[in-house]
């Protein structure tokens, strides 16, 4: 229970974060490409990566931080990031053929059920 809490607080703030950020990039730059959501992706990638490496290489981060940097933050800030996080687990056990399959269905299948459930309401 204490860990959905930590994971609760973490990506309500990413959420908000995420929403904020699109925002005021979008305001900004003003155009229709969704430059928002493309640098919010960017930076939680490269926020999960970094979390991810200082989580592995000191002991103060500990399995709550890790919960709610990793998981809720950064899953609250962009599911992509997690998606990245999961690949990057799977591509440093060695597991080379998951980590292409997982890519891959991940990009497509994810792609073609977007647009099956929009054609489905359409």
């Amino acid at each position: 229970m204490k860990a959905m809490g930590i994971i609760w607080l973490g990506g309500g703030l990413g959420s908000v974060l995420r929403y904020l950020s699109q925002v005021w990039v979008s305001r900004i730059l003003g155009i229709s490409f969704p430059f928002g959501t493309f640098l919010v992706n960017i930076l939680g990638c490269f926020l999960i990566g970094l979390f991810f490496a200082v989580a592995e290489k000191y002991a103060f981060f500990t399995s709550e931080w890790r919960l709610f940097l990793i998981t809720g933050l950064c899953g609250g800030f962009t599911t992509f990031s997690s998606f990245s996080y999961e690949g990057l687990s799977l591509y440093k056990q060695g597991d080379y053929g998951y980590f292409f399959l997982y890519l891959i269905l991940s990009v497509v299948i994810g792609l073609l059920a977007t647009m099956l459930g929009f054609t489905l309401v359409k």
